[in-house]
């Protein structure tokens, strides 16, 4: 249920904006978030580059930044592993998708592998030197950051001029 109301409140929001209410460019990236000591540790690593113990979270999102899908796993988990299920996961649900944008942590094998297997072109855009990743957030499960990014495309709904519908009264001319 939760998926289908982000997937709709995207769509108005699209086609709110002129575009086509189904993308067909991604965006997808990974951020490693400490995880609390109740998580289980069957969901949760270690990511000895960030030196984090917790969870990955990889986002996908359209190139206006409304959320497309979200997966957690545990943060040992490389990207370009990881995006296999997201891929895949994506082309049964979104089958329009021709083009995903990602960062070097999906190149190698992956870029072959999606174009071979699921039709898709993965095309790896490098970081603009200088600039550093993500801002390490407080833990959120899947269902959190759906609400929270439905939150979002709520706010960028756009907004209808007020209607002046039949039963308003109607002004009657002077004689």
């Amino acid at each position: 249920m939760i998926t289908y109301i982000r997937d709709q409140l995207r769509r108005r929001i699209r086609t709110g904006k002129g575009r086509c209410p189904h993308p067909v460019t991604l965006i997808v990236d990974s951020q490693s978030v400490k995880a609390a000591s109740t998580v289980g540790k069957d969901s949760r690593d270690y990511d000895a580059g960030k030196k984090i113990n917790g969870r990955k979270r990889h986002l996908t999102v359209d190139t206006l930044g409304l959320q497309v899908m979200i997966t957690v796993t545990p943060t040992d988990l490389q990207d370009r592993d990881a995006a296999r299920d997201v891929f895949r996961r994506l082309r049964l649900t979104q089958p329009q998708i021709t083009q995903v944008w990602a960062d070097r942590g999906h190149a190698g094998d992956l870029v072959g592998w999606a174009r071979e297997r699921l039709w898709l072109s993965l095309r790896i855009v490098s970081r603009p030197k200088g600039t550093k990743g993500f801002v390490v957030l407080p833990q959120h499960s899947e269902a959190h950051l759906n609400w929270a990014l439905i939150t979002m495309m709520t706010r960028r709904l756009p907004r209808r001029s007020p209607r002046t519908d039949s039963w308003a009264k109607k002004s009657t001319p002077m004689p």
